[in-house]
């Protein structure tokens, strides 16, 4: 499996209401898109204003698809063609129905330059089950051998509330495509 986010930033006047009604318009067309575990239609409006759609691939012949097809033209002609990052997945748990997801959080964490893999895949799956634990619908735990980051990425059936100091970032949820399983 491998995790994919594009983080589109919008000037702090943007009218948020033209996210809000393209996700509604166009959400609906990756729902059926071969090859796609789940997309998390994301923004976030305040602190900044971003539109940034989170993508669970079960390989990476259907996030090449995606890339190459009409959906992310339209993309690219809308807001110029963002800077995607891709995370390799050490564990993804996703509820059989996402639908009630209301807010997702993302966080990015330098991995130590003297640290283990396998020490912290562990490290990273035990937090990943205390967040499933404390009621998130889907739990994904990735690194990025590139720039030697972990991600943390989970969706909530409830608003998150931020810790001031915290490095979190906190989306809110327009739609969530979640085709059946592939074989």
């Amino acid at each position: 499996m491998i995790t994919m986010q594009y983080r589109i930033g919008l000037p702090a006047d943007y009218d948020m209401d033209i996210i809000r009604r393209r996700i509604a318009d166009r959400g609906h067309l990756t729902d059926d898109f071969p090859g796609l575990a789940f997309k998390a239609y994301l923004y976030a409006a305040g602190r900044e204003n971003l539109y940034a759609p989170f993508y669970l691939w079960h390989d990476s012949k259907g996030m090449n698809a995606f890339l190459g097809g009409g959906g992310f033209a339209g993309v690219v002609a809308s807001f110029g063609r963002p800077m995607v990052r891709t995370w390799s997945v050490w564990r993804a748990d996703t509820a059989a129905d996402l639908s009630p997801a209301r807010q997702a959080t993302r966080a990015i964490i330098p991995m130590a330059a003297h640290a283990g893999l396998e020490a912290l895949r562990s490290e990273e799956s035990n937090k990943l089950q205390s967040d499933l634990e404390r009621g998130a619908l889907a739990a994904i735990s990735a690194f990025d051998p590139t720039h030697w980051t972990l991600l943390r990425f989970r969706l909530w059936p409830d608003a998150i509330a931020r810790a001031g100091a915290d490095d979190t970032d906190v989306y809110e949820i327009g739609h969530i495509s979640q085709p059946a399983r592939q074989p």
